[in-house]
């Protein structure tokens, strides 16, 4: 099953969290290099780099076995992957909270400049997107109501409060008529969202894939 409203929020409360370090990491990782000088080596050394981006990279596959879940319908080779789609949008969503974690301790919180820092960037909002995303979808679903409404009532002519707040209540989507609410549908107002955060995210999930690939190109050139 798809994780519920609030447990999407907790998890958002905690991808917010692991991103806190990135901003005052150059205050940490200075006291770290003068007051643990052999420790700073370590988690800038090449073991610890390598173990840590190996982890990171298996992840990056994992959530790559969503897509192909997903899309393999449409394939000219049928792939047949066991459970369901939702079963495996969960963990989708559990593993990216995983990925981020994993950034988090193979950067140990440095923003990185020039190169790494666009791909932390594009991380950050391929993260972000998907996680707002996702948490608005479900709040739109677990919400008891049917219509939503952005522009307000639209004022009913009529002598009668009592008849008002009973045509005001009545919403109707699309065609609303002068005394009805002006509002969308949960169908149509979760495809409106998708149309903003998921475009987003894909876009984002193929820049940082190919951004990723010259970063890993990159790592064993120089070394």
């Amino acid at each position: 099953m798809q994780p519920k409203f609030s447990t999407l929020l907790i998890l958002t409360v905690v991808s917010v969290l692991l991103l806190v370090p990135f901003t005052v990491s150059s205050i940490y990782i200075d006291a770290l290099r003068d007051q643990a000088f052999d420790m700073h080596q370590f988690l800038r050394g090449e073991i610890y780099k390598q173990g840590t981006g190996y982890a990171a990279l298996v992840l990056v596959f994992i959530e790559m076995l969503l897509t192909a879940r997903k899309r393999s319908r449409s394939w000219p080779i049928k792939i047949k992957m066991p459970g369901s789609v939702m079963i495996w949008r969960s963990a989708h969503i559990f593993t990216g909270v995983a990925l981020l974690a994993m950034v988090l301790i193979h950067t140990i919180g440095a923003r990185g400049i020039n190169y790494n820092a666009v791909l932390l960037v594009s991380f950050v909002g391929v993260t972000l997107t998907a996680m707002v995303g996702v948490l608005a979808e479900t709040g739109v679903l677990e919400s008891p109501r049917k219509v939503f409404s952005f522009g307000g009532f639209k004022k009913a002519r009529s002598n009668s409060k009592e008849k008002n707040n009973a045509m005001a209540e009545a919403a109707v989507v699309g065609g609303a008529m002068a005394s009805e609410p002006v509002g969308m549908g949960k169908g149509a107002l979760i495809r409106a969202m998708r149309a903003v955060w998921l475009q987003s995210h894909i876009f984002l999930v193929s820049v940082f894939g190919i951004l990723l690939t010259v970063h890993i190109f990159l790592v064993y050139y120089y070394q």
